[in-house]
């Protein structure tokens, strides 16, 4: 029997969940996708990739991915998450997006985010007050919304779970498994997608990579998103006034 069949079978009597992923043009692909096969497999989950529209929406990987519901179709939600990217500070100044934000957690059991999707849960004024990770290099950041800064992988505040840059979707993802079907379930997802990290480079964060390229990093960041920090910042002087 296959592993989804068996998830299937164990899971039969679960309570339903659904789960939505905000969707805006320019997020990082695998801060949604690889949570969202980790969720996908808690067992009678519905999943909707939401956006404003149902048109395609262009990943900063440079292909789409295709919504399954706008923002009027799903109004409320068990599980909210929201991805990061570099779309991220454009979609801060969408009010649409923000307001749905705000709409669908306001009644949503579990309100998350992956790398730096906690940038635009702050910008809706959904982590004031909270413990939030976000990617190490936007993570000093979340203190402009009145939020608390954590360098960990995966941060629980309450209802609010976040996790830090991209992969760390996967570590979220699994921990949130394990706090809503418990600890065995999770092994038993992780053991099915074969998570087992053994990275070929000790250079995944700043404190362990060369000086060298963490400056690469910072200055391909600062040509994609040119005065990115400063947008950043002028967005959460305005929301903080208001």
């Amino acid at each position: 029997m296959g592993s989804c069949a068996v998830l299937e079978e164990t899971l039969s009597e679960v309570a339903p969940l659904h789960i939505a992923f905000l969707l805006y043009p320019n997020l990082t692909q695998l801060d949604l996708t690889g949570p969202a096969q980790v969720l996908s497999r808690l067992g009678d989950v519905k999943l909707d990739l939401v956006a404003k529209t149902r048109d395609p929406v262009l990943t900063d990987a440079q292909f789409a991915l295709l919504p399954t519901a706008a923002f009027a179709q799903v109004p409320r939600t068990d599980i909210l998450c929201v991805p990061g990217g570099f779309g991220t500070v454009a979609a801060m100044e969408d009010e649409t997006t923000l307001a749905w934000l705000r709409q669908v957690a306001g009644t949503a059991q579990w309100v998350t985010s992956v790398c730096t999707g906690a940038l635009l849960l702050a910008a809706a004024g959904l982590l004031t007050g909270y413990r939030a990770a976000c990617h190490w290099a936007s993570r000093d950041q979340l203190a402009w919304f009145g939020a608390e800064p954590v360098a960990e992988r995966v941060v629980f505040d309450r209802n609010r779970v976040s996790g830090g840059g991209v992969t760390a979707g996967i570590d979220f993802a699994l921990t949130l498994t394990a706090a809503i079907r418990g600890e065995e379930h999770a092994k038993f997802v992780q053991l099915s997608l074969e998570y087992d990290p053994a990275p070929p480079f000790d250079s995944g964060s700043p404190e362990r990579a060369d000086a060298e390229t963490v400056a690469r990093y910072r200055a391909m960041v600062e040509k994609l998103a040119p005065g990115r920090a400063e947008k950043v910042r002028a967005i959460a002087e305005r929301a903080t006034r208001g």
